[in-house]
C-alpha cells in the first residue's frame, strides 16, 4: 500500500489553504484506485489548484488504463466524468520558471508545472510521486518569506 507524500511550505498564508494536486493523485480519486481514500482524506477541506494540463494527463491515463485493459472505454468516461466534481481552480503557468525547475530538479516539465505553481501560491504539493515529493521538499523548504512578510530576527 502506497502512502500519500505532502510538501510543503513553513507557513500556511491562506484563510482557506489551497493544495496543488499532481495527476497522480486525481487518478486515485477518478479512476478508483487503491489510493483514493487517502486522496480524499487529504484534500478534505482543502481547495485542489492544478495547472491547466491536468486536464490533458488526466485524459492520458484514462488512454493508457485502456491500453493496458485496466479499465473499459465506459469505466475511463465515468471516471472524467467525476473529475468535473472535484471543481479544481486551475491556473496557468509561466514557461521559463517551469524549465528552470525542471532542469534543477531534473524533473518532467509536467512535473516541475506543478512544482512552480506550489512555490508560486506557497501552497502544499500533494503527490503519490516520490521523486516530485522530494524536489517539492526541498523547492518549498528553501523558499524566501514573501515580500509582505518581515524577516525573523
Amino acid at each position: 500500500m502506497s502512502r500519500i507524500l505532502i510538501a510543503e511550505p513553513g507557513r500556511n498564508y491562506w484563510p482557506k489553504p489551497p493544495v496543488v494536486v499532481d495527476s497522480s493523485v486525481i487518478a486515485a480519486i477518478v479512476f478508483d484506485e487503491s489510493e483514493q481514500e487517502d486522496a480524499r482524506r487529504t484534500l478534505a477541506g482543502k481547495q485542489p489548484v492544478a495547472p491547466d494540463l491536468l486536464r490533458f494527463e488526466i485524459t492520458n491515463v484514462g488512454m493508457n488504463r485502456l491500453r493496458q485493459g485496466k479499465s473499459r472505454l465506459e469505466d475511463a468516461l465515468e471516471g472524467l466524468e467525476h473529475f468535473d466534481d472535484l471543481a479544481i481552480e486551475f491556473a496557468g503557468i509561466v514557461l521559463a520558471p517551469v524549465l528552470r525547475m525542471a532542469a534543477r530538479y531534473k524533473l518532467s516539465a509536467y512535473d516541475a508545472s506543478y512544482l512552480w505553481l506550489a512555490a508560486e501560491l506557497r501552497a502544499p504539493l500533494v503527490t503519490f510521486d516520490k521523486r516530485l515529493a522530494a524536489a517539492a521538499a526541498d523547492c518549498l523548504a528553501n523558499l524566501p518569506p514573501p515580500e509582505d512578510m518581515p524577516e525573523k530576527p
